[in-house]
C-alpha cells in the first residue's frame, strides 16, 4: 500500500490481536506477488467474506473455529448489515433446546418436509438439496449460536409461521448498548445477534475492514480456474485481498439495484425505497461480480410470487423510509440520512391514498398483493410506463388529533416527503418530490376529497368499498404524507450447492467462491435462519478445503 505509516499501524494492530487469539494470523503483505496468478496482494487470509452482516459473521466464526484465518470487508461504517436493524427472529428448528423446553416435537426431517411441500407457495419451488442441508443443520446451528454468545428470549417462541408446521422461531435479545442500536423500537433485537457474533469473530482473530467496498472478484481466468481474491475501494485507493481457501459473497441481496430488481418485476422502478435503508444497502454488487465470472441465478420464481410479496405497505408515512419494523429516532447516529421518523400507528380510516395525479385507487385499509399491484399501476406519468410513481396519504387536522401525531420535524420530513396547507388545492400545489414528475392538479385532488367526503356522510364508499365508518377530510390544515410502498427482502440469488459453493451456468462449481444469505437462491424463506446456516456451512467448508 502507498501509505506506509498507516499500513504499519494496521499490520501491527492486526497481528497483535490475532496472535493474542491463538490462531493463524491473516497476513497483510503489501507488494506480495502470487506466483500462480502474478497478482499483487495487499492483504491475505484463508477466508474472506464480502460483507460483515449475519451471513458473513456466521461464516467468519465458523471458519475460525476450524483453523482458518479470516478477513471480512464491508462497505458500511459498522458491521451487521440488515441484521443489525432486524427484529432478531431466528427461524431454526429441528429439535432445538428451546423447542424441547416448550414441549415442541420437531426433527430435521420435519423441517425438510415442511419446506419442500407442494401445498405451500413458499415451499413448492425450493431447491430440495438446499433445503436438505438447511434442515440437517437447523438444530446444531441453533445450539452453536448459544455456544458463541447469542442470547435468546427463550421464554417465548414465535409461530408456526410461513411453511413451518410447528413453532421454530425465537427472538434474540437486543444489544444493551443504546449507542450501538440504530432505532429505539424494542423489536430491533437483531443487534444482539450480530454484536455477539462480531465479538466472537474478533476474539478469535478476524480482521474486519469497514468502509471497504468490493469492486471485483478475482479469478485465475475470467471464466475458468479458481477464485483467488477480491478488489476493494477504500479512501480512494484500490486494494487487493487474497482468500487462499475461499471468498464468500454475503452482500445482502439486490433490492437497491434498480436494474437488477427489475429483472424479476419490471414495475419496481426508482420510487420504491428498500427495507433497512439507509443503514445498509442491498446493492447486488456480490451477485453481479459473481455473474461476471459465469455464476448462475437460482430459484428466481421466489422473487416475484404472490406468497412472499416483494413490496410492503409502509407503516410510517411522511418520511422516505417507512418499513414496518424500523422507526428511526432523531437521536439515531444516522438520522442525517433519514430526514424524518415518520408518523406511525396509522389507522387507515383517517386518510385516503392518492396517486401522483391526486386520484384514489383502492381501499386504504387493505394490505394485500392486489393493493400493491394497484400501487404499481400506470398512473399517468408521461415519462415512464413502468412503476406507479408516488403514493400520497391525504388527511386533515382532525385526523392528526385522533392519531395523536405531531406533524412537525423530526417526526416528518418537509424536504419533499410531507406538506401542509389550508386548502386542498393549495396542498396539491405544494407537493414537490424527486419522484413526482409533474405538479399534482389541485382541481383533481379537490374533487377526489370532495367525493370521498360525500361517501363519509353516507357511510358507503361507492368506489372501493372501504369499510364504514370513516370520517370526512374537512378540517384544515390539510396534509400530504409520502406513503409509497417499499421493497422488502431478496428471495432469490446465486445458485449454490448444499455446501454453499457457487455454481455456474453449466452447473459446475466455481472453485473458491461461496455464497450465503439474501444473495443465495434456492430457499424462499424470510428471516435470519437461512443466512446463519449457510454462512456457517460456507466458513466450515472453505476452512476444511
Amino acid at each position: 500500500m502507498t501509505d506506509k505509516k498507516t499500513d504499519a499501524l494496521s499490520r501491527r494492530a492486526f497481528l497483535t490481536s490475532t496472535a493474542a487469539a491463538g490462531v493463524t494470523a491473516a497476513t497483510l503483505t503489501p507488494g506480495h506477488a502470487n506466483a500462480q496468478s502474478e497478482e499483487r496482494w495487499d492483504y491475505e487470509a484463508d477466508f474472506v467474506s464480502i460483507g460483515a452482516g449475519v451471513s458473513g459473521l456466521s461464516a467468519a466464526v465458523s471458519a475460525l473455529e476450524h483453523g482458518a484465518s479470516v478477513i471480512l470487508v464491508d462497505e458500511n461504517f459498522d458491521i451487521g448489515g440488515h441484521g443489525m436493524v432486524s427484529g432478531g427472529v431466528v427461524h431454526l428448528g429441528g429439535g432445538t433446546s428451546v423447542q424441547r423446553k416448550h414441549g415442541i416435537e420437531d426433527s430435521a426431517e420435519s423441517v425438510y418436509q415442511d419446506w419442500i411441500r407442494a401445498d405451500h407457495p413458499l415451499a413448492r419451488y425450493n431447491d430440495r438439496d438446499i433445503v436438505r442441508a438447511f434442515a440437517d443443520e437447523n438444530a446444531p446451528t441453533f445450539e452453536w449460536l448459544i455456544a458463541n454468545g447469542v442470547e435468546f428470549h427463550e421464554e417465548e417462541m414465535v409461530g408456526p409461521q410461513m411453511a413451518s408446521s410447528v413453532a421454530r422461531q425465537v427472538r434474540t435479545r437486543q444489544w444493551p448498548n443504546k449507542d450501538e442500536i440504530y432505532t429505539t423500537r424494542p423489536s430491533r433485537r437483531g443487534s444482539g445477534l450480530v454484536r455477539a457474533l462480531e465479538n466472537k469473530a474478533r476474539e478469535n482473530g478476524a480482521e474486519i475492514l469497514l468502509e471497504h467496498r468490493m469492486t471485483r472478484i478475482i479469478r485465475e481466468e475470467p471464466r475458468a480456474g479458481r477464485v483467488l481474491g477480491i478488489e476493494v475501494e477504500h479512501e480512494g485507493r484500490t486494494l487487493r485481498i487474497r482468500g487462499r481457501k475461499g471468498i464468500l459473497v454475503a452482500t445482502g441481496g439486490h433490492g437497491n439495484s434498480i436494474p437488477f430488481r427489475r429483472m424479476f418485476d419490471a414495475r419496481l422502478t426508482e420510487e420504491y425505497a428498500v427495507a433497512g435503508d439507509p443503514y445498509s444497502r442491498k446493492s447486488a454488487d456480490g451477485e453481479i461480480a459473481a455473474m461476471t465470472l459465469g455464476a448462475a441465478l437460482w430459484g428466481t420464481s421466489a422473487q416475484s410470487n404472490e406468497a412472499e410479496r416483494v413490496l410492503q405497505k409502509p407503516e410510517h408515512i411522511g418520511a422516505k423510509y417507512g418499513y414496518s419494523s424500523l422507526h428511526w429516532p432523531a437521536d439515531s447516529p444516522i438520522f442525517d440520512r433519514i430526514g424524518g421518523e415518520g408518523l406511525t400507528n396509522i389507522d387507515w380510516t383517517n386518510a385516503i391514498l392518492v396517486t401522483l395525479e391526486g386520484r384514489r385507487f383502492y381501499d386504504e385499509t387493505v394490505d394485500s398483493y392486489d393493493f400493491l399491484a394497484a400501487c404499481m399501476e400506470w398512473h399517468g406519468d408521461p415519462g415512464k410506463r413502468n412503476g406507479g410513481g408516488p403514493i400520497w396519504a391525504i388527511f386533515d387536522h382532525a385526523a392528526v388529533e385522533r392519531q395523536g401525531w405531531n406533524p412537525t420535524p423530526p417526526y416528518v420530513d418537509p424536504n419533499g416527503y410531507f406538506f401542509s396547507a389550508n386548502t386542498i388545492a393549495e396542498l396539491a400545489a405544494k407537493i414537490e418530490n424527486p419522484f413526482q414528475p409533474k405538479p399534482m392538479d389541485g382541481t383533481v385532488l379537490d374533487a377526489t376529497v370532495s367525493r370521498y367526503n360525500r361517501f363519509a356522510a353516507t357511510g358507503t364508499d361507492d368506489d372501493f368499498d372501504k369499510p364504514a365508518p370513516f370520517p370526512a377530510i374537512d378540517t384544515p390544515p390539510f396534509y400530504a404524507a409520502w406513503a409509497t410502498p417499499l421493497v422488502h427482502d431478496s428471495y432469490t440469488g446465486l445458485r449454490t450447492n448444499a455446501s454453499a459453493q457457487v455454481m455456474d451456468l453449466y452447473g459446475q462449481v466455481i472453485e473458491g467462491l461461496y455464497c450465503a444469505g439474501e444473495c443465495q437462491g434456492g430457499l424462499n424463506q424470510h428471516g435470519l435462519g437461512r443466512s446463519i446456516v449457510f454462512g456457517r456451512i460456507a466458513g466450515r467448508h472453505a476452512a476444511q478445503s
